[in-house]
């Protein structure tokens, strides 16, 4: 991937790897929009790093996604990177009598459905430039899941797949797509307490290590 001189849309950019992955973008000279849902979180962005522009997305809302496509085409039409990055997760305890599908169908309208339809919503513009890349946000656990988080684990595992697919459908199209597979980071994807376990991967640290790897395909 082309590191610098690039724009750069993040989908939920405003904490975790997302937002670190927008600074460290933003350091190395790119212009980067990042989305989210909470305002707050988006004004904080945009007070620490006035470059970064901060767009309201609710990634499972058609008409959301609609608005934010054509703000996108019409602001930064030479946008030539997409990350999804945008994700949820929860456990479940399908041995509960009272246990439901509704945690199952959020995590896949989020974390499936989402996806689906940012790329779909994006890719005709990509395919117009030079250096197009889309890159998804996966996990580890999509190849050894952890069984707490079933809804979760089979939503990377998909996307794995998916993204595969896309990648042969593009083979004759310059849209590199590239996948990011988390191991467990430091942040508060499954509560505040994730964000300083000692067992999980320092945010700073992974995020370093995908800029690397980044540049290293160059």
């Amino acid at each position: 991937m082309k590191m610098t001189g690039n724009t750069i849309l993040i989908t939920g950019g405003t904490s975790g790897i997302g937002r670190a992955l927008a600074y460290a973008l933003d350091d190395l000279g790119n212009k980067v929009i990042i989305t989210g849902r909470r305002e707050a979180l988006l004004d904080n962005v945009m007070q620490e790093r006035p470059n970064i522009t901060a767009l309201p997305l609710d990634i499972t809302s058609t008409p959301s996604l609609d608005v934010l496509a054509e703000t996108v085409r019409s602001s930064f039409p030479s946008m030539n990177v997409l990350i999804t990055n945008a994700g949820i997760s929860a456990d479940e305890d399908m041995t509960d009598d009272n246990w439901s599908t509704s945690t199952a169908e959020d995590i896949i309208q989020t974390n499936i459905t989402g996806v689906l339809r940012t790329v779909a919503a994006f890719l005709p513009l990509i395919k117009k430039q030079d250096n197009a890349t889309i890159i998804t946000t996966s996990s580890n656990l999509a190849f050894i899941p952890r069984a707490a988080f079933p809804t979760y684990c089979a939503s990377k595992a998909f996307l794995h797949s998916w993204l595969q697919s896309l990648r042969h459908q593009l083979r004759n199209i310059p849209v590199e797509v590239l996948e990011l597979a988390p191991p467990y980071v430091q942040t508060e994807l499954t509560g505040s307490h994730q964000a300083s376990d000692p067992r999980a991967m320092p945010l700073a640290e992974y995020c370093a290590e995908v800029i690397g790897l980044l540049a290293c395909g160059n």
